[in-house]
């Protein structure tokens, strides 16, 4: 953690600047805070026009406190808030929240007097939350400067999780959540419009807590997604959790997000990529946060996703494994031995192959659970164990099924979650630390979550051997032609149809020859990236005489749509058993990214495609190929042979390699379609189009 950052986290004292004697004002909470959760530090209220507050004394103004404080807490607004952010650099504060509102959220004059506040802050060095935020809290240290009214409702408790939220609504719904399941919080931290310290970064400061074990975040943009990425790193290697929210998924609530913390709109799918690739688990909300919280917090690292089912019902039974394939776990299949020994302790009728139906025998025999759960835990194929109790109470003795099920989880360090409706069953397996759901959908949505999320965070990164170096042509601008694009392809090893650029009709009839064989005739012009919508693309072209004609007439086209002639392509025709796409766009905040799946003609009506970030292995591709809707048929059906999906791997790796080779100097690459054979059959790139960084030329480079 930098000593910026701990000043603002572990401040030895703390300024308010609009202080209060009312602790339900903004100016006063953070003061009443302070005294009532222990903070040893020294506080200082600033007011123009009272000597004391809350018990403290007050003083007029920053410069007349005894010490520069290493926390002020601005909570003017408007010009006032500008001029404090000002005195604070003049007194050589070190770090300063700014709790106003009315700043880069609310349009340009607010985002000038924002940015005008960013640069006094850094030239003088000091780090500046907000404007726009609910504060920072921090209960290990006791040192608050913030006015959440949930630390009024729900009392404060020390504890092993921490959260960081740009929003200070969500940032205290988490914390509630999380405390109302019994866990205590120690950090509590809203940015706001981050016009200097991101999530990233003070999540990176959180994470370095050594007392944290669970890390919750809150995002509506992710600006700097090299802090988040190196956070992530960090937290993996000390085995600390991170679970977001990414709001803004559609493009109604990224316009909200945009008019709430003034951030910039993320592409949702890129978004999703990047937590994956960096060990992050999503989640739609922060009661989603606080529902796996406990999981977390027992220390649960599953090494595979195989589930037992446990019930005293049959419905309960099928309802789990229901559940279960929705998630992505699958049954585990137990071996003959621990099915006969199962079997010996469940009366006759009973189910012994999971999932596992105790029946009512339950009610007149305590002890099945005790009994069962030790027999199935030998079984290797066993990672995750859930108890589905729909019908207890009076005449069962659930505070032994409890006892026994605490005792298994403690033994063998297994995970277990119960379902249990009813409140008294539910409060007795809680009295006993089991992580209790009100209904079989949670219980088995957060085994797998974990267990998913373990995957994640133990996947080895992929590496990649040093970039190629990527050259354009000299004076490329706007689009590459379809040759220059396939040339720049074929040079770092990706597969391209075999093809000749002709300049005359003679030479066309020649290239048909030379190719042997059926053909594709098209365009070849920078100024036409589009051609099959000029109708400027000819298939299955069979004979010489006809690629010659094809010729004459799209040479005659291009000159009436006033777009440079530089040759006509007569390609030799692929096919394939599945036309499919690759992609890479250079995203503006995270940089080369690479999108690979269904191609062809409705590629962008379908949107049957997986996005990964780079660096990425051939593994990696093929796994993010089986969650699209066309995973079916990688694998062949209806007597189809399976796809080659290696080679489909392999051109995907390549393409991330050249936009990430290229320096910033490629926007875009777009493969469609990429001819994919059955496996040893290879694939091969048809048509490519790549897009330059460098200013398209007016005019002519802008038609359609």
């Amino acid at each position: 953690m930098s000593d910026l950052l701990a000043s603002a986290l572990h401040p030895r004292s703390v300024a308010i600047i609009g202080a209060s004697d009312n602790v339900h004002r903004i100016g006063g909470r953070p003061i009443y805070y302070m005294q009532r959760h222990g903070y040893q530090g020294r506080v200082y209220p600033i007011h123009p026009e009272r000597t004391t507050i809350q018990g403290h004394p007050s003083y007029a103004t920053l410069a007349d406190l005894p010490e520069v404080p290493d926390l002020a807490l601005v909570v003017v607004g408007g010009d006032k808030a500008v001029a404090a952010v000002e005195a604070c650099a003049a007194r050589g504060v070190r770090s300063a929240v700014v709790i106003a509102s009315g700043f880069g959220e609310t349009g340009p004059a607010g985002m000038a007097q924002q940015q005008q506040m960013v640069a006094t802050a850094r030239a003088a060095g000091m780090r500046l939350f907000g404007p726009n935020t609910q504060g920072l809290a921090n209960f290990g240290s006791g040192a608050i400067a913030g006015f959440s009214t949930m630390f009024i409702e729900v009392p404060p408790k020390d504890g092993p999780v921490g959260i960081v939220s740009q929003s200070g609504g969500m940032c205290s719904m988490a914390y509630g959540l999380v405390r109302g399941r019994g866990i205590g919080v120690r950090h509590v931290h809203a940015t706001g419009n981050e016009a200097d310290v991101s999530v990233g970064e003070l999540a990176w400061a959180v994470a370095h807590d050594p007392e944290v074990r669970l890390l919750l975040l809150y995002l509506e943009s992710i600006a700097h997604p090299e802090m988040l990425a190196a956070t992530a790193a960090y937290a993996r290697e000390r085995d600390l959790p991170i679970i977001a929210v990414k709001a803004g998924r559609s493009a109604g609530g990224q316009k909200a997000a945009a008019s709430h913390t003034g951030s910039l709109a993320n592409e949702d799918r890129t978004v999703d990529a990047f937590f994956r690739h960096h060990g992050i688990w999503r989640v739609r909300d922060p009661h989603a946060q606080a529902l796996a919280a406990q999981a977390y917090l027992k220390g649960w690292r599953p090494e595979g996703k195989r589930l037992v089912v446990i019930s005293n019902s049959g419905a309960s039974c099928v309802m789990g494994a229901d559940a279960a394939e929705d998630t992505g776990l699958v049954l585990a299949e137990l071996s003959p031995p621990t099915v006969a020994a199962v079997a010996a302790k469940l009366p006759g009728f009973a189910t012994a192959q999971n999932p596992i139906d105790v029946t009512a025998a339950l009610l007149s025999n305590s002890g099945l659970f005790g009994d069962v759960l030790p027999a199935v835990a030998r079984d290797p194929a066993a990672d995750l164990f859930f108890l589905n109790i729909p019908v207890a109470g009076a005449g069962y003795d659930v505070d032994t099924f409890a006892r026994d099920a605490a005792a298994f989880e403690a033994a063998t360090g297994k995970p277990v979650a119960v379902a249990a409706w009813q409140e008294n069953v539910a409060a007795a397996f809680q009295a006993h630390g089991i992580a209790t759901f009100a209904n079989e959908g949670d219980a088995i949505g957060v085994l797998a979550q974990v267990a998913h999320h373990t995957a994640l965070m133990r996947k080895p990164r992929a590496a990649w051997p040093p970039l190629p170096n990527v050259s354009l042509p000299a004076g490329a601008q706007g689009f590459l032609n379809e040759v220059q694009s396939l040339e720049l392809l074929a040079r770092h090893g990706i597969p391209v149809v075999p093809l000749q650029l002709c300049t005359t009709a003679e030479a066309a009839r020649a290239a048909f020859d030379a190719l042997g064989g059926p053909a594709v005739v098209k365009a070849c012009s920078a100024d036409i990236p589009h051609k099959s919508e000029h109708g400027l693309v000819a298939l299955n072209v069979q004979t010489r005489e006809d690629a010659g004609a094809w010729f004459e007439r799209f040479w005659q086209k291009m000159s009436e749509l006033g777009a440079r002639r530089e040759g006509v392509v007569v390609a030799a025709l692929r096919k394939g058993r599945r036309e499919c796409m690759v992609g890479a766009r250079l995203d503006p905040v995270f940089g080369p990214v690479v999108v690979v799946g269904d191609g062809g003609k409705y590629v962008e009506a379908l949107k049957d495609v997986a996005v990964l970030l780079p660096p990425f292995s051939p593994a990696d591709v093929e796994q993010a190929l089986r969650t699209l809707r066309m995973a079916p048929l990688l694998d062949g059906v209806r007597g189809d042979p399976p796809l080659d999906v290696a080679a489909l791997a392999a051109i995907a790796v390549a393409v991330g390699t050249v936009i990430a080779g290229a320096n910033g100097t490629i926007a875009s690459i777009d493969l469609n379609p990429v001819m994919v054979g059955a496996v040893g059959e290879g694939a091969v790139v048809v048509d490519a189009l790549v897009e330059c960084t460098a200013p398209a030329a007016p005019d002519r480079a802008n038609l359609p």
